[in-house]
């Protein structure tokens, strides 16, 4: 394996890649009702009255069974809108559409809110290729949520959303990666 932290970073998410990509469909949906169940298990045990989500893409763990049922129980649920310096902005997607975002990812559409819209959430669910033991983050390599959560100055915890075998013993870092608070799989919740 190369010295190198980015081309160390770039193997692994190609390797992860395409396992999500291979995954069967039969596990696809088991995933999904764990991930739902540990999702709503972590809203109630933080009490959490509003939240950041995101829209997953056909191979991440799929979030919209989650979001379906935190907006149905009057849960204020934000989502990004990747901007082109590198930032995001945040809507509620009152519009109940998407559209493909600039990077290829699904994104709410409705009025945007401006960077700082994130800073008034009680819990922050972000996309990840792996997360280590250390709570460290293995993003997908565009520096959105690293971006995002190393500017805030108080920040709700952070819990990073992968299938249970993303969950490796260590993960390659950089200065600017952030970490995360915990991590939901299909079948269980770990605080670090």
């Amino acid at each position: 394996m190369p010295d190198d932290p980015s081309i160390r970073k770039r193997i692994l998410r190609a390797e992860l890649r395409e396992r999500r990509q291979n995954m069967p469909g039969h596990e696809r949906e088991l995933a999904t009702e764990g991930i739902t169940a540990r999702l709503e298990e972590l809203v109630g045990s933080t009490g959490a009255e509003s939240l950041s989500a995101y829209l997953s893409t056909p191979t991440e763990p799929n979030t919209r069974p989650f979001v379906n049922w935190a907006e149905a129980r009057g849960i204020r649920v934000l989502f990004p809108i990747s901007r082109d310096d590198g930032l995001l902005d945040w809507t509620v997607g009152e519009e109940q559409t998407e559209r493909l975002g600039p990077t290829g990812v699904p994104e709410a559409e409705g009025e945007l809110l401006g960077p700082m819209a994130i800073n008034d959430v009680d819990l922050i669910l972000v996309p990840a290729a792996a997360i280590d033991a250390t709570g460290m983050r293995l993003g997908w390599g565009r520096g959105y949520f690293d971006k995002t959560l190393g500017s805030m100055g108080k920040c709700p915890p952070v819990y990073a959303v992968v299938f249970d075998h993303e969950v490796l013993d260590s993960v390659p870092r950089e200065v600017h990666d952030q970490p995360v608070n915990g991590v939901v799989t299909p079948t269980r919740i770990i605080a670090f």
